[in-house]
């Protein structure tokens, strides 16, 4: 499989974020935008239907739990540890009227109940995905959908790998979904 183009201000918040000891920090990855038409993507390749729950783990600015409202009328929460992003966030979704079916939650997604999630989506590093991975086995029911942006969940096999060009880069979108026939708290073939 071909490695997708990283943004060169991506590259350099992400390379200048790794060299930080892993456990001195409790965010799972910088600060680093999703593209509007990634965002859009993603919730497509995810099946997003109205009345479902997303869940965006790192939410950053709410572009991705904004758009499943908007666009999808689907339920959303954001997860974010940092709390500039937090309070910018939620008056962003204030301003919009979305209070109703956005939900923007100042934590560590390594601690959050997923467990009403239609759908996961996230743009954090395969070490990240790593962590949460035993979480999404615990919490995620049968045919739920967990989407990353750029990096895969290690031990999993996608149902689709789509890839958005943008201005001649490439952006890979990994998608993922909880076998039905499994139970609850198993992990999903590889």
């Amino acid at each position: 499989m071909k490695a997708a183009l990283v943004p060169l201000s991506a590259w350099i918040a992400l390379s200048a974020w790794a060299q930080q000891p892993f456990l001195e920090t409790d965010s799972l990855a910088p600060y680093v935008p999703t593209p509007q038409a990634v965002v859009e993507r993603m919730l497509e390749a995810a099946h997003l239907r109205p009345g479902e729950t997303v869940y965006d783990l790192g939410c950053g600015d709410g572009r991705v739990v904004i758009t499943a409202a908007q666009k999808f009328k689907a339920k959303a929460v954001g997860i974010e540890i940092k709390d500039f992003l937090v309070r910018s966030t939620n008056r962003k979704v204030q301003a919009l009227g979305l209070t109703d079916s956005v939900q923007i939650v100042h934590g560590n997604a390594l601690n959050a109940d997923l467990s009403k999630a239609d759908v996961v989506t996230m743009y954090l590093l395969t070490r990240s995905n790593d962590l949460l991975r035993p979480n999404f086995e615990k919490w995620l029911k049968p045919g739920a959908r967990v989407v990353s942006y750029e990096y895969p969940v290690r031990g999993w096999e996608p149902v689709r790998t789509e890839v958005v060009e943008i201005q001649k880069i490439a952006h890979t979108i990994y998608v993922y979904e909880i076998p039905r026939s499994v139970p609850k708290g198993t992990k999903p073939a590889k």
